[in-house]
């Protein structure tokens, strides 16, 4: 009988090993880290130590702590961040301020090891005085022109509320942004604050101009206010109950800031080459508001030095009018292997002033060493024809479009009767019209040529060019061309009409955007119009966009700060449209039907917050539309999105399901 308790251990032990092998797992954990503590506590006062320690209910990891994590207000030198299992400090290097609030704010900046579920909006208060301030503000920064979220923003405040705090005085109290743009700045005293947002790339706390800047137009003064709260509970049988509770709110919660960049760049000379021997390039770090003066100071022969490049060369700016290239035409400049040249240009000094100044460049050239061997069995005479022709479209033409054609080199004589355009008629090709019906394109004057036609449609057409029609400035002629296009029908084509809903009369453009958001057709409306119409588009799926033109100029303007301009207003159409061949769309289109922050169709969005296990992407369903259930993306909570409030404190109406009033057709014939 005594052995039975030895056996009956090894039936247990057996059993044990029998069952050895990989656990199942229970579910996917997808909770983020929990607060347990932490030294100082949340709200402490009269905190004289350099050190915070938090714990966690689970490990925990940090990521991107040095730009995520911001102590508020700001010191000299930022905190530095650690983590260690479930625990982290935060060490500060400088010495706080006396009867002053601290806020740690870790952003987004917390996640737990195994899963990396963020701990989102975290932060820790307390003060160096017997009393803390409590107040906070918050809202959500987007970019003014594509409406994306802006992530990673540094969002400060200023009680000084002249312009010239932004640029001259750290901000007071900070936050940075998280992945949906949205912020939170806490531990303010009560007061009247100007609330900006700053890319601050030099971690100076303050705006320099080439940075990216949101500004709120008007002062707000944060407050508090008792609300109802409303908790679901469920009891031992099941049952949920809803249990009314008194909460507070802090105001304003719904500010929208509007994040642009003033396009200011620093003028000065970025580089300079000779890749050719008839060309020389110079670029500027800016367009060049002003024409560069460029004079040869040296070279072979002496009779070169001191001319101007107007006498040696034809400039030709880029479309961006950042580079200038000079074709040299004199054969003595393009014969000198070494060119020292004078140039005289704008450039920014230190106020930010454009000042004429100059420099000496130098260029050199050398020829690429010859093959021998090739240039022995070369018996026969080169040819001078090296002058190339081609057409920018291609084989096919726009109906509703020129004719565009691209040269190699700068010309300097054209026969006009051997340029020609032709269309096929009865396996005849008829001349239509000559060189006298063309024109240099306005960005590539030099090297681009534009036939304005009216075509026929469907009609088979060639771009005609007879040997050594044109000349160079180099002496080299064109090869005979003979290049057919065929243009498109009106059937090719899609129509879109967009009749639109709260411009009350301001001038506008309407962008159609491809699935990169870049604007492929455009459409102005004038002031009064209410209605913007797409002829001529390709069939594809697009997606729309509009802003103000204030200043109906035809392109979107930034803001300007010393101004008080507020970038031009972008809406975003909410759905993709899919336009098909010989069909005509008449869409209805209500800007202000969405809150800006939930318009830009998720497809298109390039700063997508991350999404949960098993969660849904507001438009994965193929639809484009705005899932309104998904509250992820609703960063003010509830089912409205907010009424996010602009720089000019303008509300903005709550999210509402589209009436999808969209009539597509195909075209009557």
């Amino acid at each position: 009988m005594k052995a039975l308790p030895y056996l009956s251990l090894l039936a247990v032990l057996a059993a044990s090993c029998a069952s050895i092998g990989r656990p199942e797992g229970g579910p996917r954990d997808e909770d983020p880290p929990v607060f347990v503590s932490s030294t100082p506590a949340p709200g402490a006062v009269n905190v004289d130590a350099r050190r915070l320690s938090v714990t966690f209910n689970e490990n925990i990891q940090l990521e991107d702590a040095f730009n995520k994590v911001v102590a508020s207000p700001p010191g000299k030198t930022p905190p530095t961040v650690r983590s260690n299992g479930r625990h982290m400090v935060v060490e500060f290097r400088d010495t706080l301020q006396p009867n002053t609030t601290y806020t740690i704010d870790f952003a987004d900046a917390v996640k737990d090891l195994n899963e990396g579920n963020i701990l989102d909006g975290f932060a820790i208060e307390f003060s160096t005085g017997p009393s803390i301030d409590t107040l906070r503000v918050s809202g959500m920064v987007l970019d003014a022109r594509t409406l994306e979220p802006q992530q990673g923003m540094l969002v400060g405040i200023h009680s000084n509320l002249e312009d010239s705090a932004l640029t001259t005085m750290p901000f007071a109290r900070i936050a940075r942004t998280n992945q949906l743009g949205q912020f939170t700045i806490r531990g303010l005293a009560p007061g009247t604050y100007r609330v900006y947002a700053v890319d601050d790339v030099n971690h100076d706390y303050k705006w320099d101009r080439s940075e990216n800047l949101a500004f709120y137009d008007v002062a707000v003064g944060p407050s508090v206010e008792t609300i109802a709260v409303s908790d679901t509970l469920r009891d031992a049988s099941g049952e949920d109950s809803v249990v009314v509770r008194e909460g507070i709110r802090y105001l304003p919660d719904d500010i929208l800031l509007a994040s642009f960049n003033e396009g200011y760049k620093p003028q000065y000379l970025a580089d300079y080459a000779r890749p050719e021997r008839r060309r020389i390039d110079i670029r500027f770090a800016a367009p060049a508001d002003s024409l560069a003066e460029l004079t040869v100071v040296d070279g072979t022969p002496d009779s070169i030095r001191g001319r101007s490049w107007r006498s040696w060369a034809l400039m030709h700016p880029n479309p961006g009018r950042d580079t200038l290239s000079y074709w040299i035409t004199d054969p003595a400049v393009m014969a000198s292997d070494s060119l020292r040249l004078a140039l005289r240009y704008q450039k920014t000094d230190t106020t930010d002033a454009l000042v004429w100044t100059a420099d000496t460049l130098r260029f050199f050239f050398r020829e690429p060493k010859k093959d021998k061997k090739k240039e022995a069995a070369d018996t026969v005479a080169p040819v001078n024809d090296n002058l190339a022709v081609r057409l920018a479209g291609g084989s096919s033409q726009e109906l509703n479009r020129p004719l565009l054609f691209d040269i190699s080199e700068p010309l300097v004589s054209m026969d006009s009767a051997g340029v020609r355009v032709e269309i096929l008629r009865d396996t005849v090709w008829t001349p239509v019209a000559d060189a006298s019906a063309m024109r240099p394109d306005s960005l590539q004057p030099l090297l681009r040529r534009v036939f304005d036609l009216v075509w026929e449609p469907g009609g088979k057409y060639r771009l005609a060019i007879d040997s050594a029609a044109m000349l160079s400035v180099y002496g080299e002629h064109n090869k005979a061309v003979a290049q057919e296009f065929t243009v498109k029908t009106r059937d090719d084509y899609s129509n879109l009409l967009f009749r639109i809903e709260g411009l009350d009369g301001r001038p506008a453009q309407v962008q159609l955007l491809n699935s990169g958001d870049d604007a492929v057709y455009t459409a102005d409306v004038a002031p009064g119009e209410s209605s913007a119409e797409f002829a001529f588009v390709a069939p594809g799926t697009y997606f729309a966009r509009l802003f103000i033109d204030s200043n109906m100029n035809g392109e979107w303007d930034p803001g300007n700060f010393a101004a008080g301009i507020q970038p031009e207003e972008t809406c975003y159409y909410s759905k993709k449209i899919e336009l098909k061949k010989n069909w005509d769309v008449d869409q209805t289109w209500d800007i202000y039907e969405a809150p800006l922050d939930m318009q830009k169709p998720y497809a298109i969005k390039k700063n997508k917050p991350k999404l949960k296990r098993g969660e849904r992407a507001p438009d994965d369903d193929g639809s484009g539309e705005f899932d309104a259930g998904n509250e992820q993306y609703n960063p003010f909570g509830g089912s409205g999105g907010g009424n996010n409030r602009r720089g000019s404190g303008a509300s903005r109406p709550g999210l509402k399901q589209n009436s999808g009033n969209m009539l597509a057709r195909p075209r009557r014939r």
